[in-house]
């Protein structure tokens, strides 16, 4: 990957991805984390699965990344700004749509959780 687009997709990815790996694992090992998001054949949703990889990704470090890391950091960014943009309104404290862009490493109430 191109420096300056790795750059770009590290600086996004670690801008939106606001949990840390510690907290990311304690929330996928919940009843909520599970069960948010789209599932396959009854396996594991596409966001509980992401949110290993975000796991992995973050304890690996910038340099140890591959190509393939940084096409799924890429999709990540993705998933969370379009999520963003779909904010319902009233308190979303406990929603799917909180606890999906969570599996995804992002706490809309960051802090404030």
């Amino acid at each position: 990957m191109e420096p300056e687009r790795a750059d770009e997709t590290w600086d996004e990815f670690r801008e939106l991805v606001n949990m840390k790996p510690a907290d990311l694992e304690k929330w996928l090992a919940t009843d909520e984390s599970r069960s948010a998001g789209q599932h396959g054949e009854g396996g594991e949703s596409t966001g509980h699965a992401s949110g290993r990889r975000i796991v992995d990704i973050l304890r690996t470090g910038r340099k140890g990344l591959s190509d393939d890391d940084y096409a799924h950091m890429r999709k990540v960014v993705g998933y969370i700004r379009r999520h963003l943009a779909q904010r319902p309104s009233g308190d979303v404290r406990d929603t799917r749509w909180r606890h999906s862009l969570m599996n995804w490493g992002h706490d809309p109430l960051g802090d404030a959780s």
